[in-house]
């Protein structure tokens, strides 16, 4: 038990004071870069849409990132107040 523990901590780095997992972070960095640069890049050349495309294409690969990584996450209740 304790060496899967570890081999999980070698998989897991920190970001923002969490730990994720690298692979799961590549998936969500790569799906939410080709959303954002493909909404970018099919808008109209006219100054404001741009921006509103790429920033639509963000959300859009947040969505689907949410959906796909599953949190891994386990919260325990240890006493009521």
């Amino acid at each position: 038990m304790e060496n899967k523990h570890n081999q999980d901590e070698n998989n897991n780095i920190e970001v923002w004071e969490d730990l994720v997992q690298i692979k799961d972070l590549v998936i969500a960095i790569v799906i939410c870069g080709i959303t954002t640069m493909g909404a970018y890049f099919i808008a109209p050349n006219e100054p404001p849409k741009p921006l509103f495309f790429g920033l639509s294409g963000a959300i859009i690969g947040f969505i689907i990132c949410s959906i796909i990584i599953k949190p891994k996450r386990n919260f325990e209740k240890t006493g009521e107040k």
